[in-house]
């Protein structure tokens, strides 16, 4: 191998305070020698890791993580398939783990990692929770598939909520302030601009369909402390909470804007902490594009603050997607550290996509980058970092040693065992239903039955008083003549006496004429 190459690649990738991903590649030959590496004061500059399916990328995830807590960097990854609950155990001898060590140079060792297990439905890990409040409309608009106007008028019931002191917990919170905002309480939203009874409609509806997912449980409290990521065990390794998701795939938007959640309160939450000589804490956000699906604008914006921000606090966060034009431009160009599997190019659109992912690299005498991301194998990679000097290295195709823990998932009893001893299950495992928006709307509701019953009786018996107190004097009993006089024939007989005299009158005056 040409050692000018080589010595390219020494200078871009210094031995001292790295996670070693592997040996570098070029024309078909591996050098035995693991020379790519990743400086660890690096990784809070956040990272890609790309390709297509089967290329190696939940492996390489694993490779990362496992040297983090080596390095006592606590980790937290999402489990989508759940096939990484082996980091717990080590892993297990193999004839291709002894070929991919001879070729990459990097001897290998069983070991497992201190693991705690999270999960939305706490069926396989500690029940996480977070409440609606802390979730935020931005955020649960996301989940609900709110669009624009529905998410604004989302925005203006949490605005109340909080002028109010209604504390939003759980969805029974949330559907009780909506159901009051749209009838009793309609005039208290005057300020705000108010709110069709429509969009009451689709909100509520779109919440009953996501409860009926088992999403309802996750809103609410204990919510679960973000301190608990921070974890080192005894020998100083930094625990990896690994969110078990198997159980949760039917809920995408779900798991991926929860992630999302727990990077808003990191970001909200932590100390700034400037350039550390490792992150306090690296967050792997696997199936990426499930959070930037039919986000909003401002969601997106959300998102790409979060991400340009939150490495000042000493969080480094990795996204794991097939292809980098799933990641908005702005956020991806966040990304320093960048791992890319193969890519495949089945269409023209495909083929485009490779193509603008080619540039995206620095020029580099050593490859033509463009055919190097349909032509590397499984288990290898295109990888450019940041050197400590904040400027990327060049490419450098790279095959990639394998990770020390077992690459198979845990058997259900050693599972079951593994929760029935954690303090974060036991913890987080029962619910907690402390006085909130719906106690207290229900109260104020009760309070104004009772005010609106009590004016009613006040004002029968007002009612009452006057009827009482206007009523006019008995007339006394008329008289058998009055009675005579007001029969008809006695109305009769009075008309034709007065036309009789009227008629003895006009003859007296002619008479006298």
């Amino acid at each position: 191998m040409d050692p000018s190459f080589l010595d390219d690649v020494r200078a871009a990738f210094p031995d001292q305070d790295a996670i070693t991903l592997g040996a570098p590649m070029r024309d078909g030959a591996i050098h035995p020698e693991p020379l790519v590496r990743i400086p660890l004061a690096m990784l809070n500059r956040h990272g890609l890791i790309a390709g297509a399916t089967g290329t190696g990328k939940t492996r390489t995830l694993q490779l990362v993580a496992e040297q983090l807590s080596a390095a006592g960097v606590p980790v937290f990854v999402a489990d989508i398939k759940g096939d990484l609950s082996g980091l717990a155990t080590p892993g297990a001898p193999h004839p291709k783990i002894d070929e991919r060590s001879a070729a990459t140079g990097s001897p290998w060792s069983p070991v497992g990692f201190p693991v705690e297990f999270l999960s939305l439905t706490g069926a396989k890990g500690a029940q996480l929770r977070a409440t609606v409040a802390s979730f935020g409309p931005l955020l649960l608009a996301k989940v609900l598939g709110l669009n624009e106007t529905q998410t604004s008028v989302l925005t203006m019931v949490f605005a109340y909520c909080d002028d109010r002191g209604l504390a939003l917990l759980d969805f029974s919170d949330l559907r009780a302030v909506l159901q009051y905002l749209s009838d009793e309480g309609a005039a208290e939203l005057a300020e705000y601009g108010g709110m069709a009874k429509q969009t009451v409609g689709v909100l509520l509806r779109e919440m009953v369909e996501l409860d009926a997912q088992g999403a309802g449980m996750f809103f609410g409290e204990p919510e679960f402390d973000l301190d608990d990521l921070f974890e080192i065990d005894r020998d100083g390794r930094g625990v990896i909470s690994i969110l078990e998701l198997s159980d949760s795939q039917d809920r995408p938007a779900l798991f991926s804007t929860f992630m999302m959640w727990m990077l808003a309160r990191l970001y909200l939450d932590l100390p700034e902490v400037g350039d550390a000589d490792k992150p306090k804490l690296v967050f792997f956000l696997d199936e990426a594009h499930l959070l930037f699906d039919g986000a909003s604008k401002a969601f997106r914006d959300q998102v790409e603050q979060v991400v340009r921000l939150i490495r000042s606090k000493g969080v480094g966060v990795i996204f794991i997607t097939q292809s980098p034009k799933d990641i908005p431009a702005d956020v991806l160009g966040q990304l320093g550290n960048r791992i890319q599997h193969a890519l495949r190019a089945f269409t023209p659109d495909d083929e485009k996509a490779m193509r603008a992912a080619a540039r995206t690299f620095r020029k580099t005498p050593w490859y033509d980058v463009e055919e190097l991301l349909t032509t590397v194998g499984t288990g290898e990679a295109i990888v450019t970092v940041l050197t400590r000097k904040g400027a990327p290295t060049a490419p450098v195709a790279t095959h990639l040693i394998a990770p020390s823990a077992s690459m198979k998932p845990l058997p259900d009893d050693e599972l079951t065992t593994r929760l029935a001893a954690s303090r974060q299950v036991k913890h987080y495992r029962d619910a907690e239903d402390r006085e909130s928006a719906r106690e207290m709307l229900e109260a104020k509701l009760a309070d104004l039955h009772t005010r609106q019953a009590a004016a009613e009786a006040i004002g029968v018996e007002d009612r009452a008083a006057t009827a009482r107190s206007g009523r006019r004097t008995a007339k006394p009993t008329p008289t058998g003549l009055e009675k005579i006089l007001k029969t008809r024939a006695a109305s009769n007989m009075g008309t034709q006496l007065v036309r009789s005299a009227m008629g003895v009158l006009e003859r007296y005056l002619k008479r006298k004429r």
